[in-house]
C-alpha cells in the first residue's frame, strides 16, 4: 500500500508584488499621514473611511492596465453570482458612497480618506500591487475654485512633510483641452463618442509617458508603434503624420509664462468648443492660485499632464519632485510624481443618471515616503519599550507593578516574557527592540529599597567610542532609590 504523500509546508513569503512593514516603516507612514491629514483637516475636509471591497460594478472599468486579468483589478465571484473586488483607489468608492447617501450629506461635500489600495497589475522593483493612498476630494460643485483649492492644499501638504519648495511642482492640465485636440486632429467625433476610442486610448497611455519615454518615444507610439530595449514591440495609435504633429505640438505647448501657455492652447483648440472651454477652466483656475499666492514656483499650466485613469473629465493635476536620485543602475534622474488628480463629473452619474461635478487628489504614500528618505528628511526616531529585566520568577507582580507605574507616567514599557534564566539573553533582547533603557531589580537591590537604570544609549556609545578612562568619567548604570525611579528614567529619555 502506498504510503499517503505527505502535504508540503507553505512556503514561509509575501506573495509576488506584496511586501512586509515593520516598526519604523510603519511608525514613519503614521507620522506622515498624520501631518497630511492636519493640512486636509485644516482645508475643511472631513475624515472618511469605506469598505476595502466593492462590487466590480460600483468599481468601473477605468485603469489604464487593461491587458492585465480582470482588467487590473483583484476580483472573485460570489455565491449568489455577485462579483467583488478589492478597491483599485478612492475615488470610485467615494463615488458610490455620495450616491448612496446623497441625501444626508451636505453638498458640497469635503472627504479625506487614507488606506490600502489594490491592482492586478505586473509587480516590479518598488512597484508593489498593495500600496497606500491618502485622498481629498470635493463632490457637489462645479466651480473652479473647487480645483484651485485641491491644488493649493496639495502644496501645503507636500511643504507640512517636509518636501521644501522648489524641490516640488505641481502641473496642471485639463482633459477637455486634450479632447478638442482630438477633435482638430480628427480623433473625435461629438455625436458618434465611441468612434477612434481605441486610438483615443492609445494617445493618453503615450502623452503619460512622456517622462519616461520622451518626445522620440511618444511620436513613436502615435504611430505605428515601439520596440523597447528588450525587443518587446507595442502597437501605436497608426495616426497619420499631421495627426502627430497636432498631438506633439500640445504635448510641448508650455511656454515659460503661464499666459504664454494659455495663448498657444487656445490656438491649438481653435474652433473646438470643449477645448476652448477647457483652456478657459485652466485660465481661471491659474488667475485663482496665483490671487492665493500660489505662483510658477509651485504650481504651473503643462498640457503634458493627462493623467492615466479614464474617468477624469476636466482639469487634471501631478505633483512632481524635481530633485534627482540615483537608479539602481547608478544614474541620475529626477523622482517624479507622488501625487495626482483631477475632475471627474461624470463618475457619480453612473449610480445616479444624473451629473455630480467632482474633484479630487490622491497622494502616493509609500512613493512619498521614500522621496523624505531620497532627501534625508525621513527622521523618525523609533525607540524601542523601556524593559524591566526579571531576576525572579516568582516576583513577577513586583516587576509588574514596576512597569504599570511607568506606562501610568507615559513611558512605554514592558516586563521582559522570556526565560529569565540568563540575564545577558535579557539584555540582548532590549538591545534588538532598541530599548533606551532596562531597568535591574534583584533580591539585593530589593531589600536595600533601590534599583539598577542601564542606559543602553549611551552604553552602546561608551563602548564604541570611548577609552577606559572616558568609560570610568561616563557610567551607563545607575543605582537609584525605588521611588526616584519615574523621575530618574525622564531624565535619561530627556537626553
Amino acid at each position: 500500500m502506498a504510503k499517503p504523500k505527505k502535504t508540503p509546508r507553505p512556503k514561509a513569503q509575501a506573495p509576488r508584488g506584496f511586501t512586509d512593514y515593520f516598526g519604523k516603516d510603519v511608525t514613519e507612514r503614521i507620522e506622515m499621514l498624520r501631518a497630511i491629514a492636519g493640512v486636509y483637516h485644516r482645508y475643511g475636509f472631513d475624515a472618511l473611511e469605506t469598505s476595502a471591497v466593492e462590487t466590480v460594478d460600483a468599481l468601473g472599468k477605468f485603469l489604464p492596465d487593461v491587458d492585465r486579468p480582470n482588467e487590473g483589478v483583484f476580483a472573485w465571484q460570489e455565491e449568489d453570482g455577485d462579483w467583488l473586488a478589492l478597491r483599485y483607489d478612492m475615488t470610485a468608492p467615494l463615488a458610490r458612497l455620495y450616491a448612496q447617501y446623497r441625501d444626508d450629506l451636505p453638498s458640497p461635500y469635503r472627504r479625506y480618506t487614507m488606506g490600502p489600495v489594490w491592482r492586478n497589475e505586473k509587480s516590479g522593483p518598488g512597484r508593489f500591487r498593495q500600496f497606500y493612498q491618502c485622498d481629498a476630494d470635493t463632490v457637489g460643485t462645479a466651480t473652479m475654485a473647487a480645483d484651485a483649492e485641491i491644488c493649493a492644499m496639495l502644496a501645503d501638504t507636500l511643504e507640512a512633510v517636509g518636501i521644501k519648495r522648489g524641490d516640488y511642482v505641481i502641473r496642471l492640465n485639463n482633459r477637455k483641452v486634450l479632447n478638442g485636440v482630438m477633435q482638430v486632429a480628427g480623433l473625435l467625433d461629438p455625436s458618434e463618442p465611441e468612434k477612434f476610442s481605441q486610438e483615443r486610448g492609445i494617445v493618453l497611455r503615450a502623452i503619460d509617458k512622456l517622462d519616461r519615454l520622451g518626445p522620440k518615444g511618444v511620436r513613436a507610439l502615435l504611430g505605428l508603434g515601439r520596440k523597447d530595449d528588450s525587443g518587446d514591440f507595442t502597437d501605436g495609435a497608426s495616426l497619420s503624420e499631421t495627426q502627430v504633429e497636432i498631438v506633439m505640438g500640445f504635448v510641448s505647448a508650455k511656454r515659460d509664462l503661464v499666459s504664454e501657455t494659455i495663448e498657444k492652447l487656445r490656438t491649438l483648440v481653435a474652433g473646438s468648443a470643449v477645448g476652448e472651454k477647457g483652456v478657459d477652466e485652466l485660465e481661471e483656475i491659474a488667475e485663482l492660485l496665483s490671487g492665493g499666492g500660489y505662483d510658477a514656483d509651485r504650481i504651473v499650466v503643462d498640457p503634458s499632464v493627462v493623467r492615466g485613469l479614464g474617468y477624469y473629465t476636466g482639469p487634471v493635476y501631478e505633483a512632481e519632485l524635481t530633485f534627482e536620485i540615483l537608479d539602481d543602475k547608478g544614474r541620475s534622474r529626477n523622482f517624479g510624481s507622488v501625487a495626482g488628480g483631477g475632475r471627474y463629473d461624470d463618475l457619480v452619474k453612473r449610480f445616479t443618471g444624473q451629473e455630480v461635478p467632482a474633484t479630487g487628489i490622491s497622494i502616493g504614500v509609500d512613493r512619498l515616503l521614500a522621496a523624505l528618505r531620497a532627501k534625508g528628511h525621513s527622521n523618525t526616531e523609533v525607540t524601542g519599550p523601556v524593559v524591566v529585566t526579571v531576576m525572579d520568577r516568582d516576583r513577577m507582580g513586583q516587576y509588574q507593578e514596576m512597569v504599570a507605574e511607568l506606562r501610568n507616567a507615559g513611558i512605554r514599557a514592558e516586563v521582559y516574557l522570556g526565560n529569565p534564566k540568563n540575564f545577558g539573553n535579557q539584555l540582548k533582547y532590549a538591545d534588538k527592540r532598541g530599548s533606551p533603557i532596562a531597568i535591574i531589580e534583584g533580591d539585593e537591590e530589593r531589600d536595600r529599597g533601590v534599583i539598577q537604570i542601564k542606559d543602553l544609549i549611551l552604553g552602546a556609545k561608551i563602548a564604541k567610542t570611548a577609552t577606559h578612562e572616558e568609560w570610568k568619567e561616563m557610567p551607563s548604570q545607575y543605582e537609584v532609590p525605588r521611588n526616584e525611579m519615574v523621575a530618574k528614567i525622564r531624565e535619561i529619555l530627556g537626553r
